[in-house]
């Protein structure tokens, strides 16, 4: 494996380097010995299996569909992939789903089936690779630390694993020795993951890649794994408190063996890039109270080129990371009196309240209707909604007059309060309810991150109340107006429809109704969609959309949900044109989701380089010499008075480039220069911070373009802003 520049430069300093623990943990050799036993046990039980011919369905790399005869019990996925594909498109696959379940390519198929092959390309491809590397990460850490490994799972960019360090548990009990390990703590771990240890633990799965050590499988029974993980007690855990069935599955690869679901890639040698990223402290299932863990990072590919992709993508990610650019520019801000609640500065307000009135803006053109509801709830009103027993531990709840009271995380059962408040006829509906109350979750602290996860924060929340026979049109409508909204901002997006999950409420006959109405809805809009089984919210399915930004990185925000439990919760009903009282469905919906989290997402977007309409820095207006400085006033505080976002800039000591300059740094879109001419002509000088210099123009012909470009809300106002007649542009 090639190392990349960074990496090579950061092993070019001096670092104490950490080696392989000699002896290799006792747990180690324990885990070998049963895994042998129960290996053999299983090849016995293979050979007496009876094969038979079986006929498997599979499309290779063109998409054409074959089917071939195979052996039940002998023959795998990879062995069919090799018989209808070519060599090369054989080596790239990377998983396979037999009947829609992901499945191990050298695992034994059992009967007539259809498979599908999947790529780095695929989402699920890219999980499966990434989790193979964690179980690489872990075998290296077991190595180097002789820790307890807890969770390694696949993530959305990468893997992690944690890993508990307590100095009873590490093979070399904390102590420097040879192995180039630190002290023990004094909050009881030893051997704290720092960054000078990252050569080494790549070193070591490269190593662990270049042995092309097979994944294997074995399911065992619990007792089997209780004793195999004995001397883990979160495995231990995991067994006794996780697992509901008598047996599951348990994968090896080198000298790790892991509790673990897979499945997995063929072999190490498939991974031919790799790098940690970074380390933190966690604890154990990310409870604050419980044992204190280590977390390691990282991220891997089936080629030198791909991380070396990666590595300039993220360098141009941490540019426009939102939480560096919303310091930059003064828009929001955490203080440790209030956790997980941002402080918005006068420029990140402006953004907030301008995203707000844009929605408001488009609610009454769609029929919706605006409410305020209260912050604070007594909990009996969340345990009428089910919210109580679903989600008790995600709200901020406390004691008022002996009675339990909690801050209110969504503003659904409210609203059904609203409804009920006044008898309702068929001819009223549907009835749009749309609320921006502020919303509380208690999110654990180290789950906070930026405006990407917060504990306070505002929705475009609303909730439609219609009968059963306008919810197709109303989906319709909903996807329609997420449409409108995102085509504003430039986004494109991907929806997916989320069916029953385990923990759902209610009767089956509801929800398959309720999936078949959105399943109806998504084929008439015409959009684009896939299927997500068993991803929808307890009390009905839902359709969950993620946006494209600049970088094409997905984010979560559009979600439209059919609920067909609260109104009978609620024992809402309306009069229908028969006299006759009916339940009505309620459509939950929300295009920006979290406000917060949308202004996260067009921070990074836009790379702080804030479309006119919404900007907080429009206009800097600019004087070249004192003389100028009254009427410069003037223009600003005219701009401003038309409700425009204007600075002055008059400072005598600065040159007038560098005023430019400046402005254009901190992304002012218009930078207006005033000199004796523009004063006497009543006119400015306009440019843009894109470097075009549209020449002169009267403030009241600038005024009504600014009035034009912003109700327009278009993305390129620096070059779509008109001169008057005769004006020539020109570029710096």
């Amino acid at each position: 494996m090639t190392k990349p520049k960074d990496k090579q430069n950061r092993d070019s300093t001096e670092q104490p380097e950490i080696k392989e623990l000699e002896p290799l943990p006792d747990y180690i050799e324990h885990r070998q010995k049963l895994w042998d036993q129960y290996k053999a046990n299983y090849l016995d039980d293979l050979s007496k299996r009876v094969s038979s011919v079986i006929k498997v369905n599979a499309k290779n790399k063109d998409g054409e569909l074959r089917e071939v005869e195979i052996e039940s019990w002998k023959t795998t996925p990879i062995d069919v992939a090799k018989k209808i594909g070519t060599k090369s498109w054989a080596e790239s696959v990377v998983i396979s789903k037999v009947d829609g379940k992901l499945w191990d390519l050298e695992r034994p198929l059992e009967k007539n089936c259809s498979i599908e092959f999947l790529t780095f390309d695929d989402n699920e491809g890219k999980a499966v690779f990434w989790h193979s590397t964690a179980h690489v990460m872990g075998e290296a850490l077991e190595r180097l630390y002789g820790s307890h490994l807890c969770y390694g799972p696949p993530i959305e960019n990468g893997f992690y694993y944690d890993m508990y360090m307590n100095q009873s548990c590490c093979a070399h009990d904390g102590g420097a020795g040879d192995n180039g390990h630190d002290e023990v703590d004094k909050t009881g771990l030893s051997n704290t993951v720092r960054e000078q240890h990252f050569p080494s633990i790549e070193k070591t799965m490269e190593k662990i890649c270049t042995e092309k050590q097979q994944f294997e499988r074995l399911e065992l029974s619990k007792e089997q794994l209780l004793e195999m993980f004995s001397y883990n007690q979160f495995k231990v855990r995991i067994l006794k408190q996780k697992v509901k069935e008598d047996r599951t599955t348990v994968y090896r690869c080198g000298s790790l063996i892991d509790l673990c679901l897979g499945p997995h890639i063929k072999h190490t040698g498939l991974i031919k890039a790799l790098k940690v990223t970074k380390s933190s402290s966690s604890n154990w299932e990310g409870n604050v109270k419980a044992e204190p863990l280590q977390r390691v990072y990282g991220i891997s590919f089936p080629t030198e080129k791909q991380l070396k992709e990666w590595i300039k993508f993220k360098k141009e990610a941490e540019e426009r990371d939102h939480r560096l650019l919303g310091q930059n520019q003064k828009l929001f801000f955490f203080h440790e009196y209030s956790k997980g609640s941002a402080f918005f500065a006068p420029n990140g307000a402006l953004i907030y309240e301008t995203l707000i009135d844009f929605i408001k803006r488009e609610y009454r053109k769609r029929g919706f209707r605006n409410v305020i509801t209260p912050n604070i709830f007594n909990c009996a009103l969340w345990e009428t909604s089910g919210h109580w027993q679903h989600y008790a531990e995600n709200m901020f709840s406390f004691e008022i007059e002996k009675e339990k009271y909690a801050l209110k995380p969504m503003n659904c059962p409210g609203h059904c309060l609203i409804f009920d408040s006044e008898t309702r006829s068929w001819k009223d509906l549907p009835i749009r309810f749309a609320d921006f109350g502020v919303l509380h979750r208690n999110e654990l602290s180290g789950a906070l991150s930026g405006l990407t996860r917060v504990r306070r924060f505002q929705q475009d929340d609303a909730h439609i109340f219609c009968s059963q026979d306008q919810i197709e049109t109303e989906i319709v409508k909903a996807l329609e107006f997420m449409r409108d909204v995102y085509s504003v901002f430039g986004f494109t997006f991907d929806m997916v429809l989320s069916t029953r999950p385990d923990s759902f409420i209610g009767d089956i006959e509801l929800w398959d109704k309720a999936e078949k109405a959105l399943t109806n809805a998504l084929n008439q809009s015409g959009f684009k969609w896939k299927l997500n089984p068993g991803d929808g919210a307890f009390y009905g399915p839902k359709i969950d959309v993620t946006v494209k930004d600049a970088l094409q990185r997905s984010h979560q925000c559009a979600t439209i949900q059919l609920d067909f439990q609260l109104p009978i919760r609620f024992n809402l009903a309306y009069i229908n044109q028969k006299g006759e009282k009916v339940k009505p469905c309620i459509i939950h919906r929300a295009i920006f989701g979290s406000v917060e989290r949308f202004i996260a997402i067009l921070t990074e977007n836009f790379a702080g380089k804030w479309p006119f309409w919404i900007s907080p820095r429009q206009v800097m207006v600019i004087p070249i010499s004192e003389s100028c400085k009254d009427f410069a006033e003037a223009v600003r505080d005219r701009i401003y008075g038309e409700g425009f976002e204007a600075s002055l800039n008059a400072d005598p000591k600065e040159m007038l480039n560098k005023k430019i300059r400046d402005a254009q740094t901190d992304q002012y879109n218009f930078i207006l220069v005033i000199g004796e001419k523009e004063k006497e002509n009543n006119t400015v000088n306009v440019r843009t911070r894109t470097k075009q210099i549209h020449g002169e123009a009267s403030v009241d012909h600038l005024i009504e373009e600014f009035k034009r470009l912003r109700e327009s809300r278009t993305l390129f106002a620096e070059t779509e802003y008109k001169p008057p007649e005769g004006t020539q542009n020109v570029s710096q």
